[in-house]
Formats: C-alpha cells, structure tokens, sequence
C-alpha cells in the first residue's frame, strides 16, 4: 500500500567508499557539488562529536509518529544511516534514548531526524551521530503510516536507499549512489588544494592577485 510499507533497498554506496569519505569535510563536498544540496540549517549534530557517515536507510514518517522508524532501525544493517524525514515538525519527539541504544547495539552509523528528538543531554554525552532539526519532551505515537526504502526529501535535498549520507559540524549532505565516485574524485582535488592554500598562508606567500583581477573584469572602481 502507497504511504504504508517497508521495501528493499536495492542498492549502496560501498564501505570502501564511505571510508574514503570521512576524511573529507562536507564543505569541500558541498563545493564539488555546485553548492547546490544542503539538508538545510534546521539539522544540526545533537552528539558529542565525530562524523557521520553510510548508506542511508530511509524513512518518510507521519509527523509525530515513530511506529515505521523501529521498523527501520530493526531492518538497518551494520554501518548504516537512518534517515528520517517527519516532515520537519517539533510537536513530538520522534527517538530518545532507548531507540538510539538500540541503534548503537545493532552497529548502525547514525541517525538523522528531521522532526525532533529527545533525551538531548544524554545524546550529547555520547559520540553516536544523531543529527535533528530540534529538541521536545512529548513524546511520539506509534500508528502509521509511514514508508521505508522510498526516495525522501529534506529542506529539497532528495535521499534515494543507498545514497551516502555524510555530515560534521557544518551540517549534513546526501551525495547520490550514481555520482558518488566522481564527486569523490572531485572532492579530494578540492580539498589537496585547500591543504596547499593554507600551507602559503601560513608561509605568508599566498597569492591574492585573483581579488583585484576580479573587481576589474567586473568594472570595479578602485581609488588609487
């Protein structure tokens, strides 16, 4: 039934691959790709650090209900994300302690809630990644519907099963299944030039001639 089911995931990005990623910061991501995808400002890391990373496992959710997000953390395998989208609503608290301890018992790389969470002092105690939109005690129902495996949107950035989903303290990001090597191989070009680029402003010979020679090409008045 439409709106009511849980599917397979056909397809993920590759352990291998999620690895090569983590050493990456999701600004130089976010870069290589256009700057055109962000989950938005509302998802914010509640953990007490380190960056999350895997498969996503996905979940479309009513608000304020969390019946097919224990489907989920039930059906995700070691090393995965699940992704929430409760439509970004804070009435009631979609996961809090035990379900988050239930997540780190079965191995899953970390959870993403766009709703609320709770339990938010212990979440912060622990490295376990959990990124929300926002923090209530009320708690959530658990009648559906809901779908898991089905594609998701966030803030407008679209999560298929099986993307990678990548995020540290600038936020979080979803870089698709079918571009991920590519935008790896972009990425880390991106981020060798940074490292090189904060080598000569150490050394004081960075060179900044590409500030006025872009003012000019724009026609930018510039006092002598």
């Amino acid at each position: 039934m439409v709106g009511f089911r849980v599917l397979k995931r056909r397809r993920q990005v590759s352990a291998d691959l999620v690895e090569r990623f983590r050493s990456l910061p999701v600004a130089n991501i976010s870069d290589s790709m256009s700057r055109m995808s962000a989950g938005g400002a509302r998802l914010r890391p509640l953990h007490a650090g380190g960056v999350l990373a895997g498969p996503a496992i996905t979940v479309k959710s009513r608000p304020g209900d969390n019946l097919m997000i224990h489907k989920a953390l039930d059906v995700a395998g070691a090393g995965d994300v699940v992704v929430v989208d409760g439509g970004g609503d804070l009435t009631n608290a979609l996961i809090g302690e035990l379900m988050i301890s239930h997540a780190i018992k079965r191995g899953l790389a970390g959870i993403v809630i766009y709703g609320a969470v709770r339990d938010s002092a212990w979440i912060r105690e622990h490295d376990f990644p959990v990124f929300a939109a926002g923090v209530s005690h009320r708690g959530p129902y658990k009648d559906g519907p809901g779908e898991i495996n089905v594609p998701i949107a966030i803030e407008g950035m679209v999560i298929e099963p099986g993307d990678l989903v990548i995020g540290d303290d600038d936020g979080l990001l979803c870089v698709p299944f079918d571009q991920a090597e590519t935008i790896y191989t972009a990425t880390h070009a991106k981020h060798a030039a940074e490292t090189k680029q904060m080598a000569a402003i150490q050394a004081g010979t960075n060179d900044r001639s590409w500030v006025d020679a872009t003012l000019t090409r724009l026609g930018c008045e510039i006092e002598a």
